[in-house]
């Protein structure tokens, strides 16, 4: 598209790739007790402590939801201290709870695992720093785009559910932890030799205090892209970390379709990890393109099709008993969806909140990881409440409703107000 072109000659590559890969890597970390959940669980119940689906929901949500407080947090250190600072010492956090999963290894307890998921969050609030990091350098007519290109280091979520299940089986679930320690500290040498803050002729920044919040958190637009956001990045992380208990609650004696031969528990585990990946990374991959459709159509539109389209599919999911192949080929499209409407809303927060791009990407960031811990908790609820996930899928359905009836109230005000002067496609 013609968006990725103009790129070339404009703003500081180093930092865009930098910030990808701190993402990137980010990401990964984030999600990683989702395709290890399974081999975590049996490693407490040799110790005696049975997960139920509720504590499981629990442990799953608990980095989403940390992370989701915590972009408000780094979101105000990126307009403080410059998103560089704030990065390296997230990164030092994430790295030494990584080291204290490995080193407590099997003996770790739940309760200490509810401790590493908060730790964990540090690097879900990675989000606040890499995206206004890259964006500071470009102008606004290449947001979506910059930003697409970003936050498609989500795709760190893939290389979980395509690694660590394997590693796990190999090497013990512990190892996995062990993995992420090491590959986050070559990515913190390397960010700090890339990374840059964008020169004050590029990009002043304004350094909040604590009325600034009150006064944004009193604009209604902030809310609007809060429930937008909610939607399509809290739909994409819930699902990714819910996905391998989710498979294997529900397609388990499925797996061994289309010749792959499993022939034993660890097999499934595996398997569940590569459709995982499949479905999860359709979402990361596309969201640059979702941002690149928005600069070109429009966020508005490109929300309605993207939304349009999620609404229909969880639908067909909800009410549908799917065999598997068509479940994994609905999951695909409900993600890939998901990951443009996520590109699609940060092509539009730029140029509503050009000036508090560092405090509003926390804001909305934030309502992301708080739209995707109520996900996951919905749909270990429904599991555990009525043995399925139709009113779980019923209940998110509702909510994409909410949001495309959401966009409808907003459109008018938003072309005719602020986004006469945006500087980019409304």
């Amino acid at each position: 598209m013609a968006g990725f072109s103009a790129l070339r000659g404009q703003g500081h590559w180093p930092t865009l790739l930098a910030a990808f890969l701190y993402f990137d890597f980010s990401f990964m970390v984030w999600t990683m007790l989702g395709p290890l959940s399974s081999e975590i669980a049996e490693s407490l119940a040799v110790g005696g402590f049975i997960m139920s689906e509720s504590q499981t929901a629990t442990l799953l949500s608990i980095p989403v939801l940390a992370g989701a407080i915590l972009r408000i947090v780094l979101g105000f250190g990126v307009d403080k201290f410059g998103a560089k600072k704030t990065a390296l010492a997230s990164q030092l956090l994430v790295i030494a709870v990584l080291f204290y999963a490995y080193f407590r290894g099997a003996n770790i307890s739940y309760d200490e695992l509810l401790v590493v998921a908060m730790g964990l969050g540090f690097a879900g609030a990675s989000f606040a720093v890499a995206l206004p990091q890259a964006g500071q350098w470009y102008p606004p007519k290449l947001q979506g785009v910059v930003l697409g290109i970003a936050g498609a280091g989500n795709i760190g979520v893939v290389i979980d559910f395509l690694f660590a299940p394997k590693i796990a089986e190999l090497w013990g679930w512990e190892s996995v932890f062990l993995v992420g320690a090491v590959l986050s500290s070559i990515i913190f040498v390397t960010y700090m030799f890339m990374a840059k803050d964008a020169p004050p002729e590029v990009y002043t920044p304004r350094v909040k205090k604590l009325r600034d919040y009150g006064k944004l958190l009193q604009d209604r637009d902030t809310w609007w892209f809060n429930l937008f956001y909610a939607i399509s990045f809290g739909g994409f992380v819930g699902f990714a970390g819910y996905m391998k208990v989710y498979l294997m609650n529900t397609y388990q004696a499925d797996m061994s379709a289309f010749g792959l031969e499993v022939l034993d528990e660890a097999n499934v585990k595996v398997v569940a990890g590569y459709f995982g990946a499949l479905c999860i990374f359709a979402g990361a991959i596309l969201r640059p393109v979702g941002g690149a459709v928005a600069d070109r159509l429009g966020g508005v539109k490109s929300l309605y099709i993207f939304f349009g389209l999620v609404f229909a599919l969880i639908l067909l999911s909800a009410l549908v008993a799917l065999p598997f192949g068509f479940a994994i080929l609905v999951l695909f499209l409900i993600m890939a969806n998901l990951g443009m409407a996520n590109g699609a809303v940060f092509q539009l927060v730029p140029q509503r909140f050009g000036k508090d791009i560092g405090i509003m990407t926390g804001l909305i960031g934030a309502g992301g990881g708080l739209g995707g811990t109520l996900l996951i908790n919905i749909l270990g609820w429904s599991k555990e409440t009525f043995g399925g996930y139709t009113a779980g899928f019923l209940i998110f359905g509702g909510l994409v409703a909410v949001a495309l009836l959401g966009i409808s109230l907003v459109k008018t005000r938003w072309r005719t107000t602020w986004g006469v002067n945006a500087g980019g496609r409304i």
